[in-house]
């Protein structure tokens, strides 16, 4: 199970990938709910930090994936 603090570089790492190479997805990151986590639980936090890392990664695969898929039919 991964610590607060690797969640946390994880989501960071994703997140600064998605503003680099892909800023129209920031729209979306914008309407995605994510609660700060009570600290004196932290099993909850974990959870969280983990769910929440799993909504951006997989937005931005779903994106990339959509987006070469375009790019090599645009080519035919």
């Amino acid at each position: 199970m991964k610590t607060e603090l690797q969640l946390n570089k994880m989501i960071l790492d994703v997140t600064r990938k998605i503003r680099e190479r892909n800023p129209e997805l920031l729209k979306f990151m914008n309407e995605m709910p994510i609660t700060i986590p009570y600290q004196e639980n932290p099993e909850i936090a974990v959870k969280t930090l983990t769910s929440y890392y799993d909504s951006l990664a997989v937005l931005y695969e779903k994106y990339d994936n959509t987006r070469v898929k375009n790019s090599t039919s645009n080519k035919v």
